[in-house]
Protein backbone atom coordinates (compact mmCIF):
# COMPACT_ATOMS: atom_id res chain seq x y z
CA UNK A 1 0.00 0.00 0.00
CA UNK A 2 0.85 3.21 -1.01
CA UNK A 3 2.23 5.76 2.00
CA UNK A 4 -0.45 7.74 3.59
CA UNK A 5 1.23 11.01 4.59
CA UNK A 6 1.06 14.59 3.62
CA UNK A 7 3.48 17.74 4.67
CA UNK A 8 1.66 21.28 4.59
CA UNK A 9 3.27 24.87 5.35
CA UNK A 10 1.16 27.51 6.38
CA UNK A 11 2.71 31.23 6.57
CA UNK A 12 0.50 34.03 8.03
CA UNK A 13 1.59 37.15 9.45
CA UNK A 14 0.31 35.68 13.00
CA UNK A 15 1.87 31.57 12.35
CA UNK A 16 4.63 29.93 10.22
CA UNK A 17 3.99 26.11 10.50
CA UNK A 18 5.63 23.33 8.97
CA UNK A 19 3.80 19.90 9.42
CA UNK A 20 4.43 16.06 8.04
CA UNK A 21 2.13 13.76 8.55
CA UNK A 22 2.71 9.59 8.41
CA UNK A 23 -0.85 7.67 9.11
CA UNK A 24 0.96 4.57 9.05
CA UNK A 25 4.00 5.21 11.34
CA UNK A 26 4.64 4.41 14.66
CA UNK A 27 4.52 7.24 16.86
CA UNK A 28 8.04 9.09 15.95
CA UNK A 29 6.91 13.03 16.84
CA UNK A 30 9.58 15.89 16.08
CA UNK A 31 7.24 18.95 18.01
CA UNK A 32 7.82 21.96 18.86
CA UNK A 33 5.05 24.74 18.82
CA UNK A 34 6.67 27.19 21.66
CA UNK A 35 3.97 25.86 24.43
CA UNK A 36 5.08 23.30 26.54
CA UNK A 37 1.67 21.61 27.28
CA UNK A 38 0.51 21.66 23.66
CA UNK A 39 3.86 19.99 22.61
CA UNK A 40 3.22 17.32 25.52
CA UNK A 41 -0.54 17.09 23.91
CA UNK A 42 0.65 16.46 20.37
CA UNK A 43 3.02 13.85 21.12
CA UNK A 44 0.42 12.22 23.23
CA UNK A 45 -1.78 12.28 20.21
CA UNK A 46 0.96 11.08 17.72
CA UNK A 47 2.26 8.36 20.39
CA UNK A 48 -1.47 6.79 20.96
CA UNK A 49 -2.92 7.29 17.87
CA UNK A 50 0.95 5.60 16.24
CA UNK A 51 1.10 8.71 13.71
CA UNK A 52 4.89 9.94 12.86
CA UNK A 53 4.33 13.77 13.04
CA UNK A 54 6.60 16.55 12.45
CA UNK A 55 5.16 20.30 13.67
CA UNK A 56 7.42 22.82 14.28
CA UNK A 57 5.44 26.10 14.73
CA UNK A 58 6.39 29.96 15.18
CA UNK A 59 3.97 31.80 16.48
CA UNK A 60 3.02 35.16 18.30
CA UNK A 61 3.16 33.84 21.52
CA UNK A 62 3.47 37.16 22.64
CA UNK A 63 -0.25 37.69 21.96
CA UNK A 64 -1.36 34.61 23.34
CA UNK A 65 -1.64 30.98 22.26
CA UNK A 66 -4.70 31.06 20.61
CA UNK A 67 -3.26 31.55 17.01
CA UNK A 68 -0.35 28.81 17.39
CA UNK A 69 -2.63 26.09 18.53
CA UNK A 70 -6.21 27.40 16.00
CA UNK A 71 -3.91 27.00 13.12
CA UNK A 72 -1.65 24.02 14.28
CA UNK A 73 -5.46 22.73 14.03
CA UNK A 74 -6.58 24.13 10.88
CA UNK A 75 -3.01 22.59 9.21
CA UNK A 76 -3.62 19.05 10.98
CA UNK A 77 -6.70 19.01 9.59
CA UNK A 78 -5.50 19.45 6.36
CA UNK A 79 -2.94 17.22 7.03
CA UNK A 80 -5.14 14.51 7.61
CA UNK A 81 -7.16 15.20 5.08
CA UNK A 82 -4.28 15.05 2.30
CA UNK A 83 -2.63 11.77 3.43
CA UNK A 84 -6.10 9.92 3.41
CA UNK A 85 -6.80 10.88 -0.36
CA UNK A 86 -9.49 9.09 -2.29
CA UNK A 87 -10.39 7.45 1.59
CA UNK A 88 -10.02 4.00 -0.43
CA UNK A 89 -11.03 0.68 1.85
CA UNK A 90 -11.16 2.72 5.47
CA UNK A 91 -13.17 2.51 8.31
CA UNK A 92 -14.40 6.34 8.06
CA UNK A 93 -15.57 5.50 11.66
CA UNK A 94 -13.50 5.36 15.04
CA UNK A 95 -15.24 5.91 18.35
CA UNK A 96 -12.84 5.59 21.82
CA UNK A 97 -13.69 6.07 25.73
CA UNK A 98 -10.68 6.67 27.31
CA UNK A 99 -10.26 6.51 31.31
CA UNK A 100 -7.60 8.93 32.50
CA UNK A 101 -7.27 8.35 36.40
CA UNK A 102 -10.66 10.02 37.34
CA UNK A 103 -11.75 11.61 34.44
CA UNK A 104 -13.70 9.56 31.54
CA UNK A 105 -13.88 11.28 28.00
CA UNK A 106 -15.88 10.08 25.41
CA UNK A 107 -14.34 10.91 21.12
CA UNK A 108 -16.12 9.59 18.52
CA UNK A 109 -15.77 10.41 14.30
CA UNK A 110 -17.14 9.99 10.79
CA UNK A 111 -14.36 10.64 8.04
CA UNK A 112 -17.97 11.68 5.54
CA UNK A 113 -16.50 14.64 4.29
CA UNK A 114 -19.19 16.79 6.22
CA UNK A 115 -17.63 18.93 9.59
CA UNK A 116 -19.81 19.10 12.36
CA UNK A 117 -18.71 19.37 15.64
CA UNK A 118 -19.97 18.75 19.16
CA UNK A 119 -18.07 19.48 22.33
CA UNK A 120 -18.82 19.00 26.22
CA UNK A 121 -15.95 19.25 28.40
CA UNK A 122 -16.21 21.33 31.33
CA UNK A 123 -13.02 23.34 32.36
CA UNK A 124 -12.76 24.65 35.58
CA UNK A 125 -9.45 26.88 34.91
CA UNK A 126 -8.68 29.06 32.69
CA UNK A 127 -5.15 27.79 32.26
CA UNK A 128 -3.35 24.20 32.17
CA UNK A 129 0.60 25.36 31.75
CA UNK A 130 0.54 27.83 29.16
CA UNK A 131 -2.11 26.10 26.84
CA UNK A 132 -6.08 28.09 27.55
CA UNK A 133 -8.39 25.62 28.52
CA UNK A 134 -11.11 27.44 26.13
CA UNK A 135 -8.47 26.39 22.81
CA UNK A 136 -8.79 22.46 24.01
CA UNK A 137 -12.81 23.29 21.67
CA UNK A 138 -10.95 25.83 19.00
CA UNK A 139 -8.12 23.19 18.26
CA UNK A 140 -10.66 20.30 17.67
CA UNK A 141 -13.44 23.08 15.89
CA UNK A 142 -9.82 23.56 13.81
CA UNK A 143 -9.44 19.76 12.76
CA UNK A 144 -13.23 19.13 12.04
CA UNK A 145 -13.33 21.63 9.64
CA UNK A 146 -10.64 21.84 7.80
CA UNK A 147 -10.58 18.09 7.65
CA UNK A 148 -13.95 17.25 6.90
CA UNK A 149 -15.06 15.09 9.29
CA UNK A 150 -17.53 14.84 11.92
CA UNK A 151 -16.47 15.24 15.61
CA UNK A 152 -18.11 14.63 18.92
CA UNK A 153 -16.67 14.98 22.55
CA UNK A 154 -18.40 13.65 25.50
CA UNK A 155 -17.38 14.10 29.46
CA UNK A 156 -18.70 11.17 31.44
CA UNK A 157 -16.82 12.39 34.87
CA UNK A 158 -13.72 13.63 36.06
CA UNK A 159 -12.76 16.75 37.69
CA UNK A 160 -8.71 17.32 36.86
CA UNK A 161 -8.18 19.94 33.86
CA UNK A 162 -5.09 18.39 32.82
CA UNK A 163 -6.33 14.77 32.56
CA UNK A 164 -9.42 15.97 30.91
CA UNK A 165 -7.64 17.95 28.24
CA UNK A 166 -5.42 14.65 27.72
CA UNK A 167 -8.04 12.49 28.06
CA UNK A 168 -9.68 14.34 24.99
CA UNK A 169 -6.32 14.42 22.92
CA UNK A 170 -5.72 10.16 23.72
CA UNK A 171 -9.08 9.46 22.54
CA UNK A 172 -8.98 11.98 19.78
CA UNK A 173 -6.13 9.41 18.26
CA UNK A 174 -7.47 6.42 19.32
CA UNK A 175 -10.64 7.47 17.58
CA UNK A 176 -8.86 8.31 14.35
CA UNK A 177 -6.42 6.05 14.42
CA UNK A 178 -9.87 3.35 14.13
CA UNK A 179 -11.35 5.47 11.36
CA UNK A 180 -7.97 5.66 9.13
CA UNK A 181 -7.64 1.78 9.55
CA UNK A 182 -8.11 0.36 6.57
CA UNK A 183 -10.40 -3.00 5.83
CA UNK A 184 -9.72 -4.98 3.05
CA UNK A 185 -13.48 -5.99 2.90
CA UNK A 186 -14.20 -2.04 1.90
CA UNK A 187 -13.99 -2.16 -1.89
CA UNK A 188 -13.76 1.57 -2.65
CA UNK A 189 -15.14 3.78 -0.36
CA UNK A 190 -17.90 3.14 2.65
CA UNK A 191 -20.55 4.85 1.58
CA UNK A 192 -24.04 4.42 -0.55
CA UNK A 193 -23.13 7.64 -2.16
CA UNK A 194 -19.93 6.51 -3.80
CA UNK A 195 -18.05 8.68 -2.51
CA UNK A 196 -16.75 10.17 0.70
Amino acid sequence: MEARTAVIERNTKETQIYLEINLDGSGKTEIDTGIGFFDHMLNSFARHGFFDLVCKVKGDLYVDCHHTIEDVGIVLGQAIARALGEKKSIRRYGSFILPMDETLVLCSMDLSGRPYFYFDLPFTVDKVGEYDTEMVREFFYAISYSCGMNLHFKWFHGTNNHHLIEAAYKAFAKALDEAVSIDERISGVLSTKGSL
